[in-house]
């Protein structure tokens, strides 16, 4: 499990988006009143989740994310960013195979919305690639799928936001870790009679 619940990568409803994003065109009152409750559902998440009460966390994400669904539909960016927080719920419990399911649909839809370069383009990269390499049942195909992604999103990452920016640094720790996990593997495949 992650040393911070969130590892600051639950970015969206705490700080940069919702609160700074002006309300979509057409919105009546009750639309922005669900919109509110969503904001916080998903404060409530992240006060669960420092607190330790993560299935208690995973479950608000949830709702928070089907809830993003009815509001605002599946490709739009609250909803992306919420997915993303629920599979960051799903890794810290553990719940890898969920977490990798609703990471394959969502990363061509977030790649589709906000392109290769984009910040939650990256972290649900990042995300997927951790929920591969961090499965105890990783086979070495997922293994070596974690690296490559990783590798892929590494160079991104450097290239947009730089070596010393936070994300890289992350995303190249995670580097090391699945290589170090498929390296392990590999080790202990080749060991077998």
């Amino acid at each position: 499990a992650r040393g911070r619940p969130c590892d600051g990568r639950c970015v969206f409803f705490r700080r940069r988006f919702v609160f700074a994003a002006p309300a979509p065109p057409g919105n009546t009152r009750r639309r922005g009143e669900r919109r509110g409750m969503l904001i916080v559902q998903c404060n409530i998440a992240n006060t669960y989740a420092k607190l330790g009460r993560r299935e208690e966390a995973m479950r608000m994400r949830q709702e928070v994310y089907s809830g993003c669904l009815k509001l605002n539909g599946k490709e739009n960016l609250e909803t992306l960013v919420a997915a993303s927080n629920y599979a960051l719920s799903l890794i810290d419990l553990q719940r890898f195979k969920e977490a990798k399911s609703l990471m394959r649909k969502l990363i061509p839809m977030v790649r589709g919305v906000c392109g290769a370069s984009h910040d939650l383009t990256i972290r649900m990269s990042e995300t997927y690639a951790e929920a591969l390499y961090k499965d105890p049942v990783a086979t070495l195909d997922d293994l070596r799928k974690a690296v490559n992604t990783l590798e892929d999103v590494e160079g991104i990452t450097r290239r947009v936001f730089g070596g010393a920016h936070p994300l890289t640094t992350r995303v190249e720790r995670h580097l090391r870790n699945a290589r170090a996990a498929l390296r392990a593997r590999e080790t202990q495949s080749s060991a077998r009679p």
